[in-house]
């Protein structure tokens, strides 16, 4: 069983003010965040913010500059900077190796500090992102559209452990462009420990290791698109199209070609360089495969009818040799298809998956389903996020709740084959109408339930009763009569 702890470390805080729909919201990254709540209210936006925050800085790790090479620490055989001024690389490592740990921030020499702060300060990298993401000609056009009134939009990213902010970064906009102002904690620690390595023999090439680690390995994340189903069954015809379109004659015709979101052309490449992760089987490819054998009923084929060519992705169903094309299953299968390929083939433990909708196009049993999977992808170590309308999915995750709520009583000798803890979930509520996102608390009777859900159930309840007794009135007046 993985800690989610450790592939997670940080705490991850996101707050929006004026922000494309969204009055104001403030969340925590869970191992498993749901947004839910009616339609055109702003969670698929803020989904896609999550996504271009990951995109612009790597990942949410204790060091925000995972993607910049801005300390470089490569070295010669001999144990020396491979190039950079060479006494004060060195003088870092020499200073790691010795007693005085931890090593922080502000240790490092003034040169490098500010370097690494103005990668914070330099809005160029996360516009791109949010241009990019939203398919948007400027960034100040996110700045809270249903709202005449001359807004500010804000943005503000916290990484924290421990209770303390790691590094943040605040944006605003007031229709003029985007600037930045970051952050670093100056007792940020560069811990030689967390390589494994003891203390006392800790060589020069073991802290050279580490610190090239925490600069350089950033996380990874992923975006399903609600439009996955329609895109798995297209994707060869779009690639096909794009080729043919790739020269200047291809384009003749067309006055302004048209774009995808930087989250669908990222979904449409994943699908097009596919490959199947090499290696021995892991946690993640066996939820791909519980998928298949529980939901599908079948398998998801991929073959390459032209060799280094694109691949096509078929389905069979269980105990038949026949295989079908995406356009010829069901919309259960294309829907869950692109799911499974991930699961198998591209998330990792350690990696963030942002889901929409995945409750779309299936029976309520399947939708209760998949909240078991999104469970043992938390138990996998894989962060997730989702949006969703479905109450189902909502209560079988309190019921899973649930069942890490009787587990951590002890009075059980079998540990549930899935379950989540209350401090893993978070559910925000988008209401729309001027109300901020609001976090919608477990409880251990009612689970998870946002209000308005209550509000239609008594809504239909009470229509119910009404049509259920003026028809009981009319038999009553037949039988007198």
């Amino acid at each position: 069983m993985f800690d989610t702890k450790n592939l997670h470390p940080t705490d991850v805080h996101i707050k929006v003010q004026n922000f494309g729909p969204i009055d104001q919201a403030e969340i925590d990254l869970r191992p498993l965040t749901v947004f839910v709540g009616e339609s055109n209210t702003g969670k698929t936006y803020l989904a896609a913010l999550i996504y271009a925050l990951y995109s612009s800085f790597a990942g949410f790790s204790r060091f925000p500059w995972s993607h910049h090479d801005v300390l470089d620490l490569r070295l010669t055989r001999r144990g020396l900077p491979a190039y950079g001024k060479e006494g004060e690389i060195r003088a870092i490592l020499e200073k790691l190796s010795k007693d005085a740990l931890p090593y922080k921030f502000s240790d490092l020499p003034q040169r490098i500090r500010v370097q690494l702060q103005s990668v914070l300060n330099a809005p160029e990298i996360f516009t791109s992102q949010l241009i990019r993401c939203f398919d948007l000609s400027s960034v100040s056009d996110l700045i809270r559209f249903t709202d005449t009134s001359d807004a500010e939009m804000q943005i503000l990213l916290s990484v924290r452990e421990k209770d303390q902010t790691l590094w943040s970064v605040e944006a605003r906009d007031s229709g003029s462009g985007i600037t930045l102002e970051g952050y670093v904690n100056d007792d940020l620690e560069i811990c030689p420990e967390e390589i494994g390595v003891p203390k006392e023999t800790l060589g020069i090439l073991d802290i050279a290791s580490l610190l090239r680690h925490e600069i350089q390995n950033g996380e990874k994340t992923y975006y399903l698109p609600a439009a996955r189903s329609g895109l798995m069954q297209s994707h060869g015809v779009i690639a096909s199209a794009l080729i043919e379109r790739a020269t200047r004659t291809g384009l003749e015709g067309f006055l302004e070609p048209s774009t995808f979101s930087g989250m669908v052309a990222d979904f449409l490449q994943a699908l097009i360089r596919y490959k199947e992760r090499s290696g021995s089987e892991d946690q993640v490819k066996g939820i791909a495969k519980a998928l298949e054998d529980g939901l599908l009923r079948g398998q998801i084929e991929v073959k390459h009818p032209v060799p280094g060519g694109y691949p096509e992705f078929l389905y069979r169903p269980r105990q038949t040799e026949q295989t079908l094309r995406m356009s010829q299953v069901s919309a259960m299968v294309s829907e869950l298809a692109p799911l499974v390929l991930f699961l198998r083939g591209v998330v990792c433990p350690g990696d963030t998956l942002i889901i929409e909708e995945p409750e779309a196009h299936l029976h309520p049993s399947a939708q209760t389903q998949i909240a078991l999977s999104l469970a043992q992808l938390v138990r996998a170590g894989v962060r997730v996020v989702v949006t969703t309308h479905s109450e189902w999915l909502l209560q079988q995750i309190g019921n899973l709740i649930r069942e890490g709520e009787v587990m951590q009583l002890g009075k059980s000798n079998t540990v549930p084959a899935n379950w989540l803890l209350k401090g893993e979930v978070g559910a925000w509520w988008f209401s729309g109408n001027h109300k901020p996102v609001a976090e919608i608390p477990f409880d251990r009777i009612e689970g998870i339930e946002p209000q308005d859900y209550f509000d239609i159930a008594d809504k239909l309840y009470n229509t119910f009763v009404k049509l259920e007794q003026q028809l009981l009135d009319e038999e009553a007046s037949r039988a007198i009569e």
